[in-house]
């Protein structure tokens, strides 16, 4: 199940994006090729430099939630990364 508040998607941040990768083992590269986005774009999110697009930051989320990330929200202990529990 995705984050989600108001009905849509809550924005990730860059250290979510790193951890999400680390913990599915994915490279740069291999997030790029997943998400259609630029490796650059990654890049610059990654290092937290400027605001994605909506639609990147989306872009990035879903092709990690799709490998079997799920994005915690902020709830006063930090926001995190997990992995989906499959049953």
């Amino acid at each position: 199940m995705s984050t989600r508040e108001n009905g849509t998607k809550v924005a990730i941040t860059a250290g979510q994006g790193r951890a999400a990768r680390a913990f599915i083992g994915w490279s740069q590269d291999r997030l790029a090729a997943e998400s259609g986005i630029p490796k650059r774009t990654i890049v610059r999110f990654e290092m937290g430099e400027g605001t994605p697009r909506t639609a990147t930051l989306e872009a990035i989320r879903t092709a990690l939630e799709t490998a079997g990330v799920e994005f915690v929200p902020e709830n006063g202990g930090g926001a995190g990364v997990r992995l989906k529990k499959y049953v």
